[in-house]
């Protein structure tokens, strides 16, 4: 595919912890303590990409780099083929939405919660109250939940709200950190349906990670699967091995469990 048509685009990618100091992107074998090690893939419009891998393996820490929370130890991030330091931080954050698995509405009601992204945008009330009415409505957030602070949703409501606050924005990209695992069955399908959807539409580009096989299977269309920081695979869901892929994930969280223990 040509390069051109990244949305996103990752060239040799590494990510160390701030304590430790730069190494040549070069060096070939980096070092057990890089979070993510030369990693180089590409994410066109529309892609619902699944990144999976065993704990530890960097997928959040990859969510971080491409929201700009973190930044490339080596390497470079390409945001439609500009290097993502000559974009202003807010400015690449309004198109491309991170959120994390453990939300916060910062005191905030739910109802205040989805407003306040829009009114920084300068939207009028009666467009604000349009878009929580529409996100509400098709992520099937009810109406009793709008006066309720963060203290009184669960773990699963309050991310679903903040993606709700997410979509509401209409960013270009957003990128979701185990948005289903405190979610019902019900919920989960209505959320990942309507995410397809939009995928589909060419109006949205989702990067997700999950635990949960069966639903990337279900409703993304590309794999990325990290091992130890590093990409092991990239591929089309469909030409995916998943009966591969959960072993290699079982024996990578089986050693991953003996090495804290």
């Amino acid at each position: 595919m040509n390069s051109e048509t990244w949305q996103i685009r990752a060239d040799r990618v590494s990510l160390s912890p701030r304590l430790f100091t730069s190494i040549p992107a070069a060096t070939s074998d980096l070092p057990a303590y890089y979070l993510l090690k030369e990693l180089s893939f590409g994410v066109t419009a529309g892609d619902f990409v699944a990144v999976v891998g065993a704990s530890g393996a960097g997928k959040t820490s990859l969510l971080r780099l491409l929201n700009r929370l973190s930044e490339p130890t080596n390497g470079t991030l390409y945001w439609q083929d500009r290097p993502y330091p000559t974009i202003p931080v807010l400015q690449l954050r309004q198109q491309i939405v991170l959120v994390l698995q453990e939300s916060k509405l910062l005191g905030m009601t739910v109802q205040e919660a989805l407003a306040y992204p829009l009114r920084l945008r300068g939207l009028s009330k009666q467009a604000i109250q349009q878009q929580i009415g529409i996100w509400s409505e098709r992520l099937h957030i009810p109406s009793n939940w709008l006066d309720r602070s963060e203290l009184q949703l669960s773990v699963g409501q309050r991310q679903l709200v903040a993606i709700a606050r997410a979509l509401a924005t209409q960013p270009q990209v957003i990128l979701l950190d185990e948005p289903t695992s405190a979610l019902d069955v019900g919920r989960s399908d209505t959320l990942l349906s309507v995410l397809a959807e939009l995928t589909r539409s060419g109006s949205l580009t989702v990067l997700m990670v999950t635990h949960q096989l069966d639903l990337a299977q279900q409703f993304c269309n590309r794999l990325l699967y990290l091992q130890d920081g590093r990409l092991l695979q990239d591929c089309q869901v469909d030409g995916a091995d998943w009966a591969g892929l959960r072993t290699r994930l079982i024996e990578a969280e089986q050693q991953h469990q003996a090495e804290w223990t």
